[in-house]
């Protein structure tokens, strides 16, 4: 795994637990963990919790984001309507590399529903390894963030 970093980790109730796993697992590999919330298992709307993580991600107070619900795409959803954020939702290690390498993705969701423990430690292992490759895939990138660059070629 990369060098320490500050992390940033939000989830909403269907996923306090494995929030709670992937954060002491984080600090434990000598990461800087920001935890969002929530903080009991009371139900709670998770686009509050993305918009908090992608403000930090977006902002720089945290190099990357760790997204949680119980499927991982509301939460997902939620967190990519920042233009300065690019979450990839994943269930599997391989797509956490290849959304770091060719998308520069600056946020990972997963869902606890769906991802055990063991799976999503790998996921976010591959996430935070990974580099982004540049070269071709900058110019795709700067599109995510700007709509407005219109290159048809």
């Amino acid at each position: 795994m990369r060098s320490s970093m500050k992390i940033a980790i939000a989830s909403d109730h269907a996923a306090l637990d494995l929030k709670g796993e992937l954060r002491d697992w984080l600090i434990e590999q000598g990461h800087e963990v920001a935890d969002l919330g929530p903080y009991s298992p009371d139900s709670v709307d998770y686009p509050d919790f993305g918009y908090s993580l992608a403000n930090v991600v977006a902002d720089g107070t945290a190099v990357r984001g760790i997204a949680l619900c119980g499927s991982g795409i509301g939460i997902s959803i939620s967190v990519n309507r920042h233009p300065g954020v690019r979450c990839a939702l994943v269930s599997e290690p391989l797509s956490a590399a290849l959304a770091r390498e060719h998308n520069d993705a600056n946020c990972l969701a997963l869902g606890a529903r769906l991802t055990g423990g063991d799976m999503a430690k790998a996921c976010v292992a591959a996430f935070l390894a990974t580099e982004f490759a540049g070269g071709r895939h900058q110019r795709r990138v700067d599109k995510l963030s700007d709509p407005q660059i219109e290159d048809f070629s």
